[in-house]
């Protein structure tokens, strides 16, 4: 089987249609070689661009880009500005004005490298959206911000009074605590939704409550300018999948350093923020657009959620790329039907992750076909196809999937998956599976399951596999709530831990996390039960370092000093009984070797958090 990867230049090898596009004004063959493509986004053939849609170019400097003509069928021509990417990588054409609904779009311009030029664009069609918005169906939590929820289901803390995570119970010890931290997105449930951080024991390390109505999901470290940081989308949900949000990019330090949004007049979607380390993002977005579905049941006027993915430059916010799931896969490979409904909106496709291949090539899995694909990142084609109803691959024992999430490329070329196996139910169970592909054969054979030990789990929806430093693999069960660990091969379970009954988390994942807060430590100070002493309640959310807590006391907030040795860190909130009745106190984080990490405020005994 031939397998085109990374920036290829092998133009036979493509649809009729690219090969057709661009051999206008050819440079001769020698120098033809020597140019990079430039992939150009909305790709030729897309179907649904938006009427707001920007031109990008990639793949060689914004200097390189010249005698850009965009033409609308309708609008004529479009005048705009060239924007270059802060990567330098390329740059997208701005049009100063909107194109109308149902034209189509020419687009060319000159590509210069050195004295050797050639003429690149493309043709598109504008789409007519039909607008989601937060009330449109909405599904999840109502955003409490207050509401500790039923007894035995939240957290509590005096010296944290406005954060409300849920319990975690885990239930078989980490065999590798080093492993580093659990990251969660609780949402539904009698629970405060937000993005939580817990240690190997179950203890809270950190928790961001949602905005009223938002959740938080897909809560992860990832790589930004040479540097660790927090990231996560948060935003509204409505119609099973994001909208109006924004990937969070934060520092160790728990402050925003930068925000992702969709391009081209579209929402982020919840389902992958991808963060690359030179500064690029890849997001899902979820487009309904207005299309005659009378040929596979719908209505004519009916409403499609095409599925897309963008590359965006976090620095500029410009697209750098954009791939539609309509006009590359066959809506009738969707095993989600068709309603006659009107205002239903058919979700045939429902991509839920992607992938960057270290050759640049794109894994994207969709949920409603049962597949997972790779995409060529020049020109957007289909490279191959696992699973769903027109695989590449024969495929082995064991090793179809359905409604499955979460596909990654291994370092040893074998792909996993989440396979949900549930809504509609398939089998009985939901798993993780790592699945090694032949190329040449057109092979798929399952090397690993992954299945909960204790009992046969069915996740309705979401779910992750992450495989770990040591090669164990961490298993988000989504809906069900549940985070399990196991061996390599699956046969052993070296770490679990789960939510309250009916919180769920959409990924989980394990990951090393250090960090001290922006903010300063908190604490509450009350007389103590019996007479000269002060009751200390004393928290730093974020905090990775604390050993112990050190107590400072005096007549006023100028003037304290220590009081008594440093008393060890219990977690998250740490209780303090001193012996002293002054007026004023203070506490100080101290980490390992004695350092001081941070001071809290100088509070009054009895006074509110500080």
């Amino acid at each position: 089987m031939t397998v085109l990867r990374g920036r290829s230049r092998i133009l036979s090898a493509l649809p009729a249609v690219l090969a057709v596009l661009w051999a206008l004004s050819a440079p001769a063959p020698a120098a033809a070689a020597e140019i990079p493509w430039v992939t150009i986004s909305p790709l030729t053939g897309t179907r649904d661009a938006t009427p707001t849609t920007q031109i990008s170019f990639l793949g060689v400097p914004a200097t390189d880009i010249s005698q850009i003509v965009v033409q609308g069928s309708q609008s004529g021509r479009h005048s705009g500005r060239l924007e270059p990417y802060a990567t330098g990588s390329g740059a997208s054409y701005l049009p100063y004005r909107a194109f109308t609904v149902g034209e189509q779009v020419t687009v060319t311009a000159v590509e210069t490298v050195g004295s050797a030029h050639r003429s690149i664009g493309t043709s598109f069609t504008i789409g007519s959206l039909y607008i989601v918005t937060p009330h449109s169906g909405a599904t999840g939590s109502t955003g409490a911000t207050g509401a500790t929820g039923a007894t035995g289901v939240s957290q509590s803390f005096v010296s944290a009074p406005t954060i409300h995570p849920p319990m975690v119970n885990v239930t078989t010890p980490a065999a590798d605590p080093a492993l580093g931290d659990v990251f969660l997105t609780p949402a539904e449930g009698s629970i405060q939704p937000g993005a939580m951080i817990v240690n190997p024991a179950g203890q809270l390390v950190w928790f961001a409550p949602s905005p009223p109505g938002e959740q938080s999901e897909d809560l992860r470290v990832q790589q930004y300018l040479g540097r660790s940081v927090l990231t996560y989308w948060q935003g509204y949900i409505a119609l099973g999948h994001g909208i109006d949000g924004v990937g969070v990019i934060d520092n160790t330090a728990y402050r925003r350093i930068a925000q992702v949004q969709a391009g081209n007049g579209l929402s982020m979607d919840l389902h992958d923020f991808v963060l690359e380390p030179h500064g690029v993002a890849w997001i899902t977005v979820f487009e309904p657009v207005y299309m005659n579905l009378s040929a596979y049941g719908g209505a004519s006027n009916g409403i499609i959620e095409d599925c897309v993915i963008q590359e965006i430059d976090v620095r500029t916010g410009l697209v750098m790329f954009e791939w539609h799931a309509i006009g590359h896969v066959p809506v009738t490979n969707s095993y989600s039907g068709v309603s006659r409904s009107p205002g239903s909106i058919w979700d045939w496709f429902h991509i839920n992750s992607i992938d960057v291949e270290p050759n640049l090539n794109i894994l994207i899995s969709a949920r409603n076909t049962w597949a997972v694909y790779q995409i060529g990142h020049t020109f957007g084609e289909i490279l191959w196809t696992l699973g769903g109803r027109h695989s590449s691959f024969t495929l082995g024992a064991n090793v179809r999937f359905a409604w499955q999430h979460d596909a990654t490329l291994l370092p040893n070329g074998s792909v996993e998956v989440f396979d949900n196996e549930d809504s509609p139910r398939i089998e009985a169970r939901s798993r993780g599976i790592d699945i090694a592909l032949n190329t040449t054969t057109r092979t798929a054979t399952l090397r690993h399951e992954y299945v909960d030990l204790g009992h046969e789990v069915l996740s309705a929806s979401q779910g992750d596999v992450q495989q770990l430093p040591n090669a164990d693999q961490l298993i988000g069960w989504g809906q069900v709530g549940l985070v399990s660990e196991t061996s390599s091969t699956g046969t052993t379970l070296t770490f679990q831990l789960s939510l309250p009954p009916l919180v769920e988390s959409y990924r989980d994942f394990r990951f090393p996390w250090s960090a001290v807060p922006a903010t300063r430590p908190a604490l509450v100070a009350s007389a103590g039960s019996t007479a000269g002493t002060t009751a200390i309640a004393a928290s730093w959310n974020g905090a990775t370092g604390v050993v112990d807590w050190q107590l400072l006391a005096g007549a006023g907030a100028s003037a304290l000093a220590p009081v008594g040795a440093p008393v060890a860190s219990t977690g998250f909130e740490t209780l303090i009984s001193a012996a002293t009745a002054a007026r004023y106190v203070a506490v100080r984080a101290i980490g390992a070797g004695g350092a001081v990490l941070g001071t809290s405020a100088a509070v009054a005994v009895g006074a509110a958090p500080a």
